[in-house]
């Protein structure tokens, strides 16, 4: 995709701090980390989203979490990490480009979500 920020990334037309990459997956800094290890993963092929992932997307999709759990040790989060992929709009995806971020570091992360009450 063109116009895609990701994309762009994965093309060498905007620099990022790499933690890895190879022929599948990127992984780079969050430019706002929002915790000491804060990355994303992507798959370089464009996919919008993980609403949109098929069947044969499972391969890549596979790759991506079994490398999330070897770079979020490297990066300094041995001890556990956070999964985030943001989905659509509700899940408030902000880049339209499959993207997990992985947060972690040497104190818990906290909460998942915050609770709301429940309705009557």
């Amino acid at each position: 995709m063109g116009n895609c920020l990701f994309c762009k990334i994965v093309r060498g037309e905007i620099p990022a701090r790499k933690v890895f990459e190879d022929d599948e997956i990127l992984a780079f800094h969050d430019i706002n980390p929002a915790r000491p290890v804060h990355f994303l993963i992507i798959p370089k092929r464009h996919i919008a989203s993980l609403a949109t992932v098929t069947d044969a997307d499972a391969p890549v999709l596979g790759h991506l979490l079994a490398a999330a759990s070897r770079l979020a040790s490297e990066q300094g989060s041995p001890d556990g990490f956070r999964v985030i992929i943001n989905t659509g709009r509700i899940g408030h995806q902000e880049v339209p480009h499959l993207h997990a971020h992985i947060v972690g570091g040497p104190e818990p992360v906290g909460p998942m979500l915050k609770r709301i009450a429940p309705t009557a």
